[in-house]
């Protein structure tokens, strides 16, 4: 048996002479209890926004994406047709990507055309995204664009309206610039045979076209601006690249979905461990109750220590008594908070009560929930390592002004 431990156990649950004492202690489990809680749910509606946005994004990104270091186009050659036999490789689609001026009616809206081959519906699912219309680039006749929400809005765009033709201009690059303004543009019609909304970055910059009526606005032949690529189940992104830049070198930029936007998943990921900063300070202010319980205690028991010195007990035996109480506070208000935290989290991904402002806006209702295993370790170790030094504080100073060894 554990002495100080059984000491440590029947003290915290047993009536004191002073019972402001009782609930002090009290406090200090509700208050970790609080923190961690908190803690695991701020933590996993982070998770839910990050799942959230990352699987957005992949309805719009592929696995990987290759361009070119120097130049927005280039021609693939034999070392790149190689490198696209990797067995990882599922399916690839070739792409272009640049800036045009887009007028419908009265309005005019700057957005980025990106011409993609026939493949891209496959790797991507964008198709399921639509807000309006249907995933269709072209039929045996005619070219269709694909528009995002936000380019529809500024261009005050809808599939229904008589007349839903847009205009979209971009600088000639072949010929000379003529005196007459006009000539030194290329203009080419085309009507939107759907709407998508992903994500606000996507919704108010891509309209979608075939490559072929790309190539033809940019006057390109069978030059192009990425090739991108959807990799087979189970394959690691990063051994993919790896094996795709010995082949091609270092004339090409290979990007996994995580790449294509770095800033953002950083930014992110920094916000999330802000808030864990912020709140484990909170924590700490809460626990400075656990300092009080702890040095009520030492004062109430005073003639307990005496007994225990004169039975034997040594100045560390008698100061692992209270350390191990202001563990215990720790370890059961980390436990309630744990189990509090999950059956929230439980409640908000299962009935979804918390609901985001401004419903209809939004593409989800509530607010997302996801729980990861790691969180509840960090969780768990910053509120024992918090409790802990909160404990070491009365245990180290008061224990040993009353210990008659001293």
């Amino acid at each position: 048996m554990n002495f100080p431990l059984y000491i440590a156990k029947r003290y915290l649950f047993s009536k004191k002479s002073t019972n402001v004492i009782n609930i002090i202690s009290g406090i200090s489990i509700i208050g970790v209890a609080t923190g961690t809680m908190a803690l695991i749910v701020v933590l996993s509606v982070f998770n839910g926004f990050d799942s959230l946005i990352k699987s957005l994004f992949n309805s719009f990104d592929s696995d990987l994406k290759i361009t070119s270091v120097i130049g927005k186009t280039f021609i693939p050659d034999d070392k790149m047709k190689s490198a696209l036999a990797i067995s990882g490789i599922d399916k690839y689609a070739e792409s272009i990507e640049d800036n045009a001026l887009l007028k419908h009616r009265e309005k005019q809206y700057i957005a980025t055309i990106k011409g993609v081959s026939d493949e891209y519906v496959q790797m991507t699912g964008i198709d399921s995204m639509m807000a309006e219309g249907e995933f269709l680039l072209k039929d045996e006749r005619n070219s269709y664009a694909i528009i995002g929400q936000g380019v529809a809005y500024f261009l005050s765009l809808g599939l229904n309206y008589v007349s839903p033709t847009i205009q979209i201009y971009v600088p000639k690059r072949i010929k000379n610039v003529q005196l007459n303004p006009d000539d030194a543009f290329n203009r080419m019609n085309i009507v939107p045979s759907g709407i998508f909304s992903i994500q606000q970055d996507f919704d108010t910059k891509y309209v979608i076209v075939p490559i072929e009526f790309a190539r033809k606005l940019f006057d390109y032949t069978n030059q192009i601006s990425a090739i991108e690529l959807k990799l087979k189940p189970n394959q690691n992104p990063e051994k993919i690249k790896e094996e795709i830049k010995n082949i091609i070198g270092n004339d090409f930029k290979i990007q996994t979905r995580y790449e294509q936007h770095e800033l953002l998943f950083k930014i992110m990921k920094s916000e999330k461990w802000a808030i864990f900063l912020i709140l484990a300070f909170i924590l700490i202010i809460a626990s400075f109750n656990i300092i009080g319980s702890l040095t009520m205690l030492i004062i109430d028991k005073q003639k307990d220590i005496f007994i225990y010195q004169s039975m034997g007990a040594s100045f560390k035996t008698i100061r692992n008594i209270f350390l191990f109480e202001g563990w215990l506070i720790s370890i059961t208000g980390a436990i309630l908070g744990l189990f509090f935290g999950i059956f929230v989290c439980w409640l908000q991904s299962t009935f979804g009560f918390l609901k985001l402002e401004g419903t209809g806006s939004f593409i989800i209702e509530n607010y997302p929930v996801k729980m990861e295993f790691f969180d509840f370790i960090y969780v768990l170790a910053t509120v024992l390592i918090i409790g802990f030094i909160a404990a070491w504080y009365p245990v180290k100073y008061i224990t040993r002004k009353y210990s008659a060894t001293v």
